[in-house]
């Protein structure tokens, strides 16, 4: 890491706000100021504010300095250059408040949450109201509080406790969270409070939601524009959720041949559904190619033509024959009715072209009615796909670790997405500041392959320069879409970032680096002396399957984290299911970010095993400081097998074997396995 000198900053969410690029930038402009003058201070600002991105022919000087003065009294005031991009941060998002630019971007588009995001229109709040009282309203604990009136302010009192955002996860994605470790009693408080948000922060990370810029205090505090952002993401979650080749594998029917399957499987949800309803209006009849769900809908045609197409018999001549928006509108949402679209816009919403809303509406249309053929030769196309499971898993874990990390692009489908070589660039500058030579990079759309391989070959010079095993791979195996290989460099790039992050804790430790061992070694002295499990031999150890030896240590960082009573033996498959998810749960409500399902802890997935378990401890010496030192004595008694094989322990997990990958060997020469296995 040496090699890499990026701009970085003592607090990782501002860290977060930023890419490299833009705080170099930042830097310079701060440090050209200072040198003028020796320092930089609040009166300083407005003249250079005012030539910065988002602040530029935007806001005037005087109208910076009079935000300015609301938070610091005196212009006198000296500025560190984390106050200063904190200063840059808040007029940004001043600004964006006064000129209402967020007013008509799609929460539900962007899938984001950013300090940017500003109040929601009435309309969508009453919508995302009547979601929830329609979904929840039967819930044992929140029953006594729905339903809610859309027109009051009383959902955001409602959010504050977290239980309504946990529950509203679950039904978005089933499974997620194990609801009986949500605090449920009827006053919480502060910190198990804080406990529901961190849970259902890390929880809405894990279905895909991209919330790098909101914290637990804010959902406590129920700020309306970033309650809202949360919730619209993991509704459009929800209401997606079907639009991909494994849910609904009727969806091949809207293409020809297996040039246009490729460009099929490339497209994210929102895509696949507009490109799915121009695939009936075609057929229908309809002149226009529907490209977005705001302006593109506005006059009502194009639901009226979908509508006659997929339900004709709830259809009629005097939807089109009307030549009034609104009485269009109208109809078509009582069409709609009929096939039990609950109601989530009105008139109004269409003709205005609000794009959550329409996006919304269009995707109630298809869960209830899509048109496609039940059982046609077409579906044996995507049977024809198999899809190995652990990949399956792996890429999700991975994809979900991207978008949290609050990149500029979101990741739909991750080995189509990152072919180009432009998400894994942004990942590696996110997470190694400094490591991307920009001015060698493309960025898309990109034309010329050449590009995509320059782009992909910088990737694996980054790789090599950070030690990962990438014997025989070159940037095109990535633009190929080589799966076992783009899985295998993601392990290594998560797994390094893990370390370095352990690293980063342990400034003691005098640049010492810290290894799987060590995080084995770390985990076994917590547990150390336990009657209920013993010590975990390395992290492919088969009684982790039972779960007791993570909820062992999960009960060591934090005794009250874990209520015993709740706990399985793990004899059987569901016993096992339930303690793995009630595992993910507490971690998470502890305040750690993983990605893994409760099939890896039971199948005992020893890439996923070795992340919680550093997960747990990352979190764990933050609380103490980073005051881990494994003595000799320690690290040769708790790693060493009983056959003698040492350092074998760490190596099954740290050899990724990439070259074998690239031959499709599902086995390295020394018998450790590979990263898709």
């Amino acid at each position: 890491m040496s090699n890499f000198v990026g701009v970085l900053v003592s607090d990782p969410w501002l860290q977060s706000q930023f890419t490299q690029v833009e705080l170099r930038s930042l830097r310079s402009k701060f440090l050209s100021t200072k040198r003028e003058s020796g320092h930089v201070i609040v009166g300083d600002l407005p003249p250079l504010m005012g030539k910065l991105k988002g602040l530029k022919d935007v806001v005037t000087e005087q109208e910076i300095a009079g935000i300015l003065a609301e938070s610091y009294s005196e212009t006198s005031h000296e500025l560190d250059f984390e106050s200063f991009l904190r200063a840059y941060l808040n007029l940004q998002a001043r600004v964006a408040e006064k000129s209402g630019e967020m007013k008509n971007s799609s929460s539900f588009l962007k899938a984001t949450t950013t300090t940017l995001l500003h109040t929601i229109n009435e309309s969508e709040k009453a919508s995302y109201v009547a979601h929830i009282n329609s979904y929840l309203g039967e819930d044992p604990f929140l029953k006594k509080y729905l339903p809610l009136d859309p027109a009051s302010n009383e959902f955001f009192n409602l959010v504050r406790d977290g239980v309504l955002l946990c529950k509203l996860i679950n039904v978005a994605v089933p499974g997620t969270i194990d609801e009986r470790a949500i605090n449920t009693k009827g006053v919480l408080n502060p910190w198990e409070r804080n406990e529901n948000h961190t849970l259902c922060l890390n929880s809405a990370k894990a279905i895909g939601c991209t919330v790098v810029n909101i914290g637990t205090q804010d959902l406590i505090e129920g700020r309306p524009h970033l309650v809202l952002g949360l919730i619209s993401q993991i509704i459009k979650i929800q209401l997606l959720a079907d639009l991909n080749l494994k849910k609904t594998p009727q969806l091949v029917e809207l293409v020809d041949d297996s040039k246009d399957m490729e460009e099929l499987m490339s497209l994210g949800p929102e895509k696949l559904l507009l490109k799915w309803m121009n695939f009936h209006l075609k057929k229908a009849g309809y002149k226009k190619t529907v490209t977005n769900f705001s302006s593109d809908v506005k006059d009502g045609e194009a639901y009226a033509y979908l509508l006659n197409a997929l339900a004709p018999e709830h259809s009629s001549p005097a939807v089109l024959d009307t030549k009034d928006p609104n009485e269009r509108a109208k109809i078509v949402l009582e069409q709609a009715e009929k096939l039990d679209c609950k109601r989530y816009l009105s008139e109004k919403d269409i003709v205005e072209g609000s794009p959550n809303l329409n996006l919304a509406f269009v995707a109630q249309i298809f869960q209830h009615r899509n048109g496609l053929s039940i059982d046609t030769k077409s579906i044996s196309l995507s049977q024809m796909m198999p899809d190995d499971i652990q990949v399956s898993r792996d890429e999700r874990a991975f994809r979900l670790w991207i978008n949290s990390l609050g990149i500029a692009t979101y990741v739909n489908n991750l080995f189509e997405d990152v072919r180009n070589g432009w998400v894994l660039l942004e990942v590696l500058d996110k997470v190694f500041p400094g490591s991307v030579n920009w001015k060698h990079a493309t960025k898309p759309p990109i034309k010329m392959p050449f590009r995509k391989v320059e782009n992909c070959n910088q990737i694996i010079k980054i790789g090599k320069e950070l030690n990962f095993s990438l014997i025989n791979v070159a940037g095109n195996d990535i633009v190929q879409g080589n799966k076992k290989l783009i899985l295998a460099y993601l392990w290594q790039l998560m797994r390094f970032n893990i370390l370095k992050l352990l690293k980063n804790l342990r400034y003691h430790s005098q640049g010492k680096e810290i290894s799987d061992v060590d995080i084995l070694n770390w985990a076994n002295s917590k547990v150390k002396g336990s009657a209920r499990t013993p010590q975990m031999e390395s992290f492919k150890d088969k009684n982790l399957s039972y779960g007791i030896f993570l909820l062992e240590l999960l009960s060591a960082v934090k005794p009250r984290a874990v209520n015993w009573k709740l706990v399985t033996t793990g004899e059987s498959v569901e016993e096992k299911k339930l303690n793995a998810t009630y595992i993910i749960t507490v971690a998470r409500k502890l305040g750690c970010s993983v990605f893994l399902l409760p099939e890896d802890i039971i199948e005992v997935n020893q890439k996923m095993i070795l992340t919680l378990t550093a997960s747990i401890m990352y979190w764990s010496l933050q609380q103490t400081g980073g005051s881990f030192e494994p003595s000799e004595e320690d690290s040769v008694s708790q790693t060493a097998p009983s056959d003698g094989e040492g350092s074998a322990v760490a190596e099954s997990i740290s050899d990724l074997a990439i070259d074998d990958a690239a031959s499709d060997t599902s086995q390295s020469e020394n018998g450790n396995s590979t990263i898709g296995g």
